[in-house]
C-alpha cells in the first residue's frame, strides 16, 4: 500500500513539555509511546498563545468524520490520567489520539483499526480548544 503524505502538525510548547514528561514515564516499548514520539518529533512547536484556533491541542474537543461510515463522533483529547469511561474522551496514547494531535480542521489521516483495515478520518471541527478560550496554562 502506498504511504499517504502526512499532514503538518502544530503543537503548543506547553503540550510538548507535558507530553515529553509523560513519555519519559513509560517503557521504551510502550505502544502509545512508540506511536506518539514520531508525531512529536515532526511537529512545529509554537507558544500557546500563537497556536491557530483550528488546531487540535490537548484537551480540545473535536468532531471527526469517519469517511467509510460517515459517522461524526465528538471526542476530547486527554492525558491518560483524565480518561474516563464516558466514551467521549480519547487518550493521547491511543492510536487515534496520537494521530489527531496537532492536526487542523480539514486534515485527513489514515488510521489502522483493530480488524486490520485502514480507516480514513477527517477533523471536521475543533469545537473547543483551550488556547482559543484563553486557557493557556491549563
Amino acid at each position: 500500500m502506498m504511504n499517504p503524505i502526512l499532514p503538518e502538525l502544530t503543537l503548543s510548547s506547553l503540550d510538548l513539555d507535558r507530553l515529553e514528561l509523560l513519555l519519559r514515564s513509560l517503557p521504551a516499548s510502550d505502544p502509545g509511546r512508540l506511536a506518539l514520539e514520531p508525531e512529536l518529533d515532526r511537529a512545529a512547536v509554537l507558544e500557546p498563545a500563537a497556536v491557530p484556533d483550528n488546531v487540535v491541542t490537548m484537551n480540545s474537543t473535536i468532531r471527526l468524520r469517519l469517511l467509510k461510515s460517515g459517522e461524526e463522533p465528538c471526542l476530547t483529547l486527554v492525558y491518560p490520567k483524565d480518561l474516563d469511561h464516558s466514551g467521549q474522551k480519547v487518550s493521547v496514547l491511543a492510536p487515534v489520539g496520537s494521530a489527531v494531535l496537532g492536526l487542523k480542521e480539514g486534515d485527513r489521516i489514515h488510521w489502522p483499526i483493530p480488524d486490520g483495515d485502514i480507516q480514513q478520518i477527517q477533523v471536521i471541527q475543533v469545537l473547543y480548544q483551550p488556547e482559543r478560550s484563553g486557557h493557556l496554562h491549563r
